[in-house]
Parts: C-alpha cells; structure tokens; sequence
C-alpha cells in the first residue's frame, strides 16, 4: 500500500512521459474538487483502495485540517496493511481482526504505543466504521461499543493534563533556555544559539496571550498592528482559520508582549529577511506575492498561482500564511512575523527543536546552579504557556469577583452580570474553550495542596528526630512527636 497526498504545484511539474500534463493534472483536480492536503491509498496496481479513499474524501470535504488528514491517513493505512496480512479488510474485517490489531499495537510491536496514542486512534477507526455504516457498506460496526469507555477498548480516558508555571520557572525558560542567558541574568560569552530574540518574543507572546502555538506561530505582521499600531496601543486580533476546530475568537495581544516582539523586529529579522532574500526570490512562482495590505478590512491581495487574489487574513490557514510574502527594496520579504533560514514561517518541528534545544541548556545548568527553580521530569511543552496564562487570568477574576461581591450587597447577579462578571465565563471565552467545563479543570490548579502539606508540617519538621510513623501517630492523636 503506497499513501500519498494531493499537492496541486507538483502537478506543474513535467509530467511522466506518456502521461497527461500538469495543466489536466490540475483541471481534474479542480473539477473533482479534490483539495490540497487529501490522502489517496493506492494498492500494488496503483489503484485507490476504497472505500477508503471515499472515506478521506469525506473528511476533506468536511474541512479537517491538512495536519489532521495527514494524520488520519497514516493511522488507517496502518489498520489496512494489518488487514490485508491477514486476508481481510474493511469490509469484511471482524472483531478478532481488530482485537488482534489492538494487541499488535499496544502489547507486540517493538515500541507498543500508550494508552493515549491507542485511544486517539481506537476513535480515527470509530469514525471511519460508523461512516462504512451511514454509507451501507456494512451492517454493523465490527466491535461492541461498551455502555462506558471507548470502542476497541483501551484504558479510560484520562483528565486534561494541566501543567504550569511558575514566574520563577517561566523566566528560567526565557532568558536561559530559550534567550542564552547565564541564570544569573549576564550575557552567557559560550551562547551558540541562534536569534534569541526571535525565541524569547515567542514564548513571551504564548504566555501573555494564551495562543496556541499554531495561532501565535503564524501570526501576520499587519495583524500585530504594523502599519496603523502606535507603540503604546496593545493589539486585539481576531483567530480563526489558525484556530483548534476553527473556532473564531479574538485574542489581546498586551503592550508587554509587543515591546519584545519590537526588539526581534529591529535586531533580528531584517538580517534573516536579507539572507534568504535570494532564496525566496528563486521561489516566487510558488508564493503568494502580496501588494496591497488593506488595515481597515484586514485584507490582502496580490498574486497567487499567476492570478489576482485577495484574501481576509483571520480566514487565512497556516499553509498560505507559510508562504505570504511581499515586494520590498531588499526583494521578497515574507509577511510572517517569526520567520527561520528560508525566509518563511518557522514550522511545527522547527519551534520544537528549539524548545528542546532551550531545555537541555536548562538542565546543564541546573547542575551548577543551586538557584535554579525546581524543573519538572519532562521538558516544558508551549501548550504549559497557555495553561500559565488561564491559570493566572482565573486566579485574578477570582480575586476582582470576591472584592467586587464584598463591596457590594448581597443577592443573586442579574443574567447579564453573570455573563459579563463570571470568571469562568470570561476565561472561557478568552481561551476559546467549545464548553466551560473545560475551563472548570484549572479550579483545581489555582492552589498547589502540596504547599499546604508543607505548611501543615512545618513545625514537625523542625525536630531532626521524628519519624514518619510518629507524626502519624500525633496526626492521629494516639500520642505526641517526640
């Protein structure tokens, strides 16, 4: 089974010989509607394997993320190959098949997969039997569905892991990890990284406006104010096409933030946007060249594929913002604001390189340095910036409702002030949170109860000569620490 994914530009390509242009290629795919980004199997004739071509299909039709697909199709191929092993598929797959696929996974293979990563994919294969069903492909799903838990089994799903930081730790990551500092705050004359700047305004912007790294990662200079912002006007900026699920929120954007972005603006980038000046240039055919930037509307407009386009930049996905450049003195300049080698958008893997990059120096470190907060098994994820930020926004409106309810008398709030004043709502609607019992998982974090184990012992733990079981003794008051 070869997998493969539809690219409209390689179909511009010259084409294999005896076969149609790029220019059919293209009309085909334009006639079928078949999107960039869409799977399509082929078995050993190069033909599709349905109907799970129908399937990916479906789903492009349905707007799934490239990313998304991407991943859908190597999770399914991996079920079709197991099947085709051993003389079945799809249709007429039975549920020895799949509890066998399920044990080949998670218990046989050489790296068996965790229990997260099975249930992710036991609901990619939910999905695609409940469609062969929908579509009269097959009578029945080819598994019980349990009343509790998942299809195909696999442990429960477990709650959101939340994990945060505190400003100790954030600052650490910063100017150590991420900005090649010494810890004690001095230019560290070993630092090899590179653009350190560029890697601080980053994390600074995830904490302080609680983006996720595809929001803040793709981000427009025209959408942080470049052009109409006066320097000590903060930003709102409208999220949508970059968004988890698509879902249309505006993010603030604080001066705070915005002040170090300014600092990798002037020191930074005009010298990766001179050295990739040529190679972007060797690459116009492929860019979406921009000459107009309309503030007002939040458009642009310029050339694509050799045609007048124009587009609203909040419905911009991340592959066409990759790619937006504009014509300058210098050449080509790309319109991103955090931009690497290529003169494009920093991708996925390159900002986790970083990241890794930035926690090993955290660590060599810490070894050293007996000042060095407390860092956690694991390396700090840019997703903890985000649970930073909704923990710390939380803990604040808890503070303003308790002073504002004990100033005024008491009695139920109207409907429009509880919208209006509720904490949970209002960080709901600034995370972008589809239900607020989402946002109802960080009351929890909002007081570590360890420090109040620490707190509660403190005293007992003055006396070098108490043992655990005597403390427990006194905690249950059979006797006194001694």
């Amino acid at each position: 089974m070869e997998l493969f994914f539809v690219h409209r530009r390689l179909a511009e390509q010259p084409a294999v010989p005896d076969g149609p242009s790029g220019a059919a290629v293209r009309q085909i795919l334009d006639h079928r509607a078949l999107p960039d980004g869409l799977p399509v199997l082929l078995d050993a004739n190069m033909r599709p394997v349905e109907p799970i071509c129908s399937w990916f299909r479906h789903l492009a039709y349905a707007l799934l993320e490239p990313e998304t697909l991407r991943c859908y199709a190597y999770i399914v191929r991996r079920l079709v190959v197991f099947l085709a092993e051993r003389g079945s598929d799809v249709l007429s797959a039975t549920e020895v098949d799949l509890i066998a696929y399920r044990a080949a996974r998670t218990e046989h293979q050489e790296q068996p997969v965790d229990d997260a990563t099975w249930r992710r994919e036991a609901a990619v294969l939910n999905a695609l039997f409940s469609w062969l069903v929908e579509q009269g492909r097959i009578r029945r799903r080819p598994f019980r569905v349990p009343r509790r838990g998942s299809p195909l089994g696999g442990a429960p799903r477990k709650e959101m892991q939340i994990r945060h930081l505190t400003l100790p730790q954030y600052r650490y990551w910063r100017d150590v990890g991420m900005g090649g500092q010494r810890p004690d705050a001095q230019i560290d004359p070993g630092f090899r990284g590179w653009a350190p700047h560029r890697h601080r305004a980053a994390v600074e912007l995830a904490l302080l406006t609680g983006m996720r790294k595809q929001e803040w990662s793709t981000l427009l200079l025209p959408e942080l104010g470049e052009g109409w912002r006066r320097p000590a006007d903060p930003v709102d900026l409208v999220l949508q096409a970059c968004a988890k699920y698509r879902r249309r929120r505006v993010a603030y954007v604080p001066v705070a933030a915005l002040r170090m972005l300014d600092v990798y603006l002037l020191l930074e980038r005009p010298d990766l946007i001179r050295r990739s000046a040529r190679t972007l240039a060797a690459r116009r055919a492929d860019l979406f060249v921009v000459d107009r930037i309309d503030h007002e509307s939040g458009r642009l407009g310029g050339v694509l594929d050799g045609e007048r386009r124009s587009f609203v930049m909040e419905a911009m996905n991340p592959e066409l913002r990759r790619i937006t450049v504009r014509e300058t003195d210098g050449g080509l300049e790309a319109l991103a604001v955090f931009v690497g080698h290529g003169g494009l958008v920093l991708g996925p893997s390159s900002w986790d390189r970083i990241r890794l990059d930035a926690w090993r120096r955290m660590q060599r470190h810490a070894v050293d340095d007996p000042g060095t907060p407390v860092l956690p098994p694991r390396p700090w994820r840019f997703h903890d910036l985000r649970h930073s930020f909704c923990l710390q926004l939380l803990k604040y409106l808890m503070r303003l409702m308790i002073d504002r309810e004990a100033r005024q008398p008491r009695g139920l709030p109207s409907l429009p002030e509880h919208v209006a004043f509720n904490p949970l709502l209002v960080v709901q609607r600034r995370m972008g949170h589809a239900s607020p019992a989402t946002t109802y998982l960080y009351l929890r974090y909002l007081e570590d109860p360890l420090n109040y184990v620490d707190e509660a012992f403190r005293q007992w733990a003055q006396h070098d000569d108490a043992s655990y079981a005597d403390i427990a003794a006194h905690a249950l008051g059979a006797g006194d620490a001694t």
